[in-house]
This record gives structure tokens, C-alpha cells and sequence, in this order.
């Protein structure tokens, strides 16, 4: 396998791994242990939070498309650390600004969700993965595997799950 097809799995595989990790740190906040400020992007966090669809029926125009809350706040949870360009809770669609990652600051990533769907569906969330690569101080594409965006798809997927079942469950 030659150098550079490792180097684009290798940061598929970071992009992965910063996504997996990263999805999970709202349950802490949850339980009182999140002792940061809060982040800009916790009022569109914060939206579409009731109803079955996510959406509080008197929030909700008439005729509008819902969209499944668990994976409306499971794309949110994953991508809350890169910046919010638009969080549309009635068309589904979350866009991100560019992202540098600490680690490698000639990189950056941006990101397009899509939620498809009402329902807790594997083809309900569509993913696109954009990057680029600082050369010369000018921001070139660079391509990104389709694995990327697969893999940020089933992050969304098992936090949509996780919350659907906590949701689930009996409280104390």
C-alpha cells in the first residue's frame, strides 16, 4: 500500500475516532460533570427538543417535513466541536464551518449533514466530508474516502440509538 494511501486512511480514520470520541462527551455534561462554559452552538443544541418528531407541535409550521429527533441531536452531539455554519431542524440539514484539528493545523475539515427521515432509519442521515490542505498558504481540496463519510454516518447512527434508548428507560 503506498504512503499516501495510508496517510488518507490513517486521517479517515482520525476523523473517525475524533467523531466517535467526541459524540459522547454531552453525557457527561448530562450527569453535572461538565464544568466548561457553555459552547456557542448550545442554543441550536438546544432546539428540537420535544414532540415525537423533535419539534414541539406548537414550534412546528403546518406541512412541514419532520425530521427524527435522536438523529437530529445525535448529528448535533457529533459535530458540536467544529463550527456551525447553518442548523435547519425543519429541513434536517446541519453544515459546518471549516475545522482545523489541533494535531495538524495545515488541515482542515468541513462537514454536511442531512437527516432523511422521521424515522430511526440506517439511510436516514447522509454525510459529506470535505477537506483541505494548507500548501503554500493557500487551501487546496484534497480527497477525502468514501469510508469518511460512512463511518461519521454510523457515529450519528449509534448515538441516535444510545439516546433513543435512554429515552427508553424507566427513570429513578
Amino acid at each position: 500500500m503506498s504512503l499516501r494511501a495510508l496517510s488518507v486512511i490513517g486521517r479517515s480514520a482520525l476523523l473517525g475516532a475524533l467523531a466517535l470520541g467526541l459524540s459522547g462527551c454531552g453525557a457527561l455534561d448530562s450527569l453535572g460533570f461538565g464544568g466548561e462554559p457553555e459552547a456557542p452552538n448550545t442554543q441550536i443544541l438546544r432546539q428540537n427538543n420535544g414532540g415525537a418528531a423533535g419539534m414541539n407541535a406548537a414550534a412546528r409550521p403546518a406541512g412541514t417535513v419532520t425530521v427524527n429527533a435522536f438523529l437530529w441531536r445525535a448529528a448535533l452531539d457529533t459535530v458540536t466541536f467544529m463550527p456551525l455554519v447553518q442548523a435547519d431542524p425543519y429541513g434536517g440539514v446541519i453544515l459546518t464551518d471549516w475545522y482545523s484539528p489541533p494535531a495538524t493545523p495545515s488541515e482542515r475539515f468541513k462537514v454536511n449533514l442531512y437527516i432523511l427521515d422521521a424515522a430511526l432509519r440506517a439511510d436516514g442521515v447522509r454525510a459529506t466530508v470535505f477537506r483541505q490542505e494548507l500548501k503554500n498558504g493557500v487551501w487546496i481540496d484534497a480527497p477525502v474516502t468514501a469510508e469518511t463519510g460512512t463511518q461519521l454516518e454510523d457515529t450519528i447512527l449509534t448515538r441516535a440509538r444510545q439516546l433513543r434508548q435512554q429515552s427508553a428507560a424507566p427513570s429513578n
